[in-house]
């Protein structure tokens, strides 16, 4: 007779991130294992940028330097679309606009009394901040500085804020669709590319706007992925352990 888990083992992707029981245990194994795998690869590179970028490594330091002196050439020559890429950097795909989305997403949950995932996506927003922040403070790298700025910003520049945040955040809604509704919700697949091009979008305004490094954004993707998968990593383990206990 099929017994009753609770609400926090069943939503926690014990079988997989999107999907129900009837997809069988393995393949909820097989994608706790490619999201291991994605968290570790993630981190390990992370750690070696980490690494080239504090030590300025020349060669990464000369294509960073080469390609934000490209962009910044265009950005000058193109007002029109430097205040298309200021518009979307600054509001669009804002830190604070990625931030209020989350915090949407948190109240929904706890209305719908999924209170653990709730505080899950709360936790892993507020780890992936104190991580950032640390890091800029403990690494000090100094932004792309020119004589004819077309925007500014402030604090150290690695890892890019707005690249990490836009990770985190758009790796935790995905999640938190997939879990409920993504095998009745025909738009997902939409959904899912309007993040992809969030992420990607965020990185490339913020090396056209001449205040990040390339390798800045990078940063911020690789460590904004790895804070996701460790936060649905962690969440499917609370689950198992909670099944386990009923």
């Amino acid at each position: 007779m099929p017994t009753e888990v609770g609400p926090i083992a069943a939503r926690s992707g014990l079988i997989a991130a999107g999907g129900g029981a009837d997809r069988g245990p393995d393949r909820g194994v097989g994608q706790d294992r490619r999201m291991r795998s994605s968290a570790v690869v993630s981190g390990v590179l992370f750690v070696l940028l980490l690494v080239l970028v504090a030590a300025g490594w020349s060669p990464l330091l000369s294509f960073d330097r080469s390609v934000a002196e490209d962009l910044h050439r265009d950005a000058v020559a193109r007002p029109g679309l430097t205040d298309l890429n200021r518009f979307l950097s600054d509001w669009v795909w804002d830190p604070w606009t990625m931030r209020a989305l989350a915090a949407v997403a948190v109240l929904l949950l706890w209305w719908r009394r999924e209170r653990l995932l709730a505080l899950w996506v709360v936790g892993t927003s507020l780890v992936a901040v104190g991580l950032q922040q640390g890091l800029k403070s403990l690494v000090g790298r100094d932004r792309p500085a020119w004589p004819d700025p077309v925007d500014s910003a402030h604090y150290a520049a690695f890892p890019s804020g707005h690249a990490m945040t836009a990770t985190v955040t758009c790796g935790l809604l995905l999640w938190v669709l997939a879990l409920h509704w993504r095998a009745e919700w025909r738009g997902w697949s939409v959904l899912a590319s309007v993040a992809v091009v969030s992420v990607l979008g965020v990185g490339w305004t913020r090396v056209y706007l001449g205040v990040h490094w390339p390798s800045d954004v990078l940063g911020g993707w690789l460590l904004g992925w790895c804070c996701v998968a460790v936060a649905v990593l962690t969440y499917r383990s609370a689950g198992r352990r909670m099944g386990e206990t009923r």
